[in-house]
């Protein structure tokens, strides 16, 4: 009996390590689908789950600039962190507090802000909203 159950939680972890492979890699796919794409239509993009209330869409890049679309729920964290890519950002909906470089401002729909490289930066959703992110060269990470 012991024997058995030690085969099910074996067999339950590498089921486990299986999905989420086949979601990363599903998700990886997708990204790498938006390389070059030079007409981008929303509803054909499929959302990749980031947790914590936040979601986000490759729309498209090429080795120079990418543009995401990243979706935040009321009280989802973009966390302070700092890239060697320059961004901008598109306040299409909802309001954020957007942290640069130790400076606070609240942002809402139409605003934008824009981010040096290697600034830290950080955002907290105040009303669920969406930004359009854009970054130079583009972030290779997110296609990994």
């Amino acid at each position: 009996m012991k024997y058995i159950s030690q085969v099910l939680k074996i067999t339950f972890f590498c089921s486990m390590l299986f999905v989420s492979a086949t979601q990363t890699f599903a998700q990886n796919t997708q990204a790498k689908a938006a390389n070059g794409k030079q007409f981008i239509v929303d509803a054909d993009i499929p959302w990749q789950d980031l947790g914590g209330g936040l979601k986000r869409k490759i729309m498209s890049y090429d080795e120079t600039m990418m543009m995401v679309k990243i979706d935040f729920q009321k009280g989802g964290i973009g966390t302070p962190h700092k890239h060697v890519h320059t961004q901008m950002s598109y306040v299409v909906s909802g309001v954020f507090e957007v942290t640069i470089d130790g400076k606070k401002q609240v942002l809402k729909q139409g605003d934008g802000f824009y981010i040096p490289s290697n600034i830290m930066h950080g955002a907290v959703c105040l009303e669920a909203g969406v930004l359009i992110d854009m970054f130079t060269p583009m972030r290779e990470d997110f296609v990994k």
